[in-house]
């Protein structure tokens, strides 16, 4: 698609909190990017609007059936004053891996990275200096057909949100408790493990609730069959160094492909450090430890 994208600026502008102040996810811009799509027209008119609330018909198809998927990255601001996205074009496939698993029309790779590019530049005074702070991009498509019936919607809307946000967890960057939970599952081969999906979140908000009542901050999922093979936490993939060998589990279908673990693994490799994608049970790390 070479459709312009069409810009209307919004004729007032909120006030912009302190770095200071900044938590994750509260905090939203002046604008917003809206795209809509049809069967007989496919991606169509995309826009930069004001930011603010769209209304829905009661028998919006998402509403029902959680056809919708998002997605998530960062806008940093360095020291040379540049904004710079992390890594967006990873992130645009794994939205487009996501659209394909739930049966919603993927997005032209190019056109998501302008979506994003052309959204951060409207918006590039509520980018963060500070360390540890950062522009945070939600892209989201939810099916917008109002209908009730078990099918793939014939309408939908791309939209994409900016958040200046602080570090995610209330810790900071240090470390954090995490409790291994083996009376609830994440995901099983073949199902939405891998797919960045919200009923993947509303799934995993009964077992985060309780481990947070027992002090804890998140939970590290076990896998759904044999309930011993390490997954990811609630938020994040995992690795774990046993020896002189960087281990995290296996991209199996069953937990997201994370940017930042690929990243990281690239460059521990090109460290020389030895890693190894691979199961590994909640046995062998208590055995590591006991050692």
């Amino acid at each position: 698609m070479n459709e312009p994208i069409r810009i209307t600026r919004s004729t007032t502008t909120k006030r912009k909190p302190k770095d200071s102040e900044l938590t994750f996810g509260t905090v939203f811009t002046d604008h917003m990017f809206l795209m809509d799509f049809h069967e007989e027209k496919g991606w169509y008119d995309p826009r930069i609007e004001p930011y603010g609330p769209f209304s829905l018909d009661p028998a919006t198809a998402v509403l029902h059936y959680a056809q919708a998927l998002f997605e998530g990255l960062k806008a940093f601001r360095g020291v040379d004053g540049q904004i710079r996205l992390f890594r967006p074009q990873k992130h645009a496939e794994r939205l487009n891996v996501t659209a394909r698993r739930l049966c919603i029309p993927t997005i032209e790779p190019e056109l998501i990275l302008r979506s994003w590019t052309t959204l951060v530049d409207v918006d590039r005074d509520w980018v963060p200096s500070s360390v540890g702070t950062s522009l945070y991009i939600r892209p989201t498509v939810i099916a917008s057909e109002p209908f009730l019936g078990v099918r793939p919607a014939k309408r939908y809307v791309y939209y994409v949100i900016l958040s200046p946000v602080g570090t995610y967890y209330p810790e900071g960057i240090n470390p954090v408790k995490i409790k291994v939970i083996d009376d609830y599952v994440r995901a099983c081969p073949g199902g939405l493990g891998e797919a960045k999906t919200g009923g993947n979140y509303a799934a995993s908000l009964l077992a985060a609730e309780e481990a947070k009542h027992e002090g804890f901050t998140q939970v590290l999922w076990l896998d759904g069959v044999h309930r011993k093979y390490l997954e990811e936490v609630g938020t994040m993939n995992l690795m774990l160094r046993l020896g002189d060998e960087v281990i995290t589990p296996p991209l199996a279908g069953t937990i997201l492909a994370g940017v930042t673990r690929d990243s990281a693994l690239t460059l521990l490799r090109d460290w020389g450090v030895r890693v190894s994608e691979r199961p590994v049970s909640i046995d062998e790390v208590a055995a590591a430890a006991r050692a």
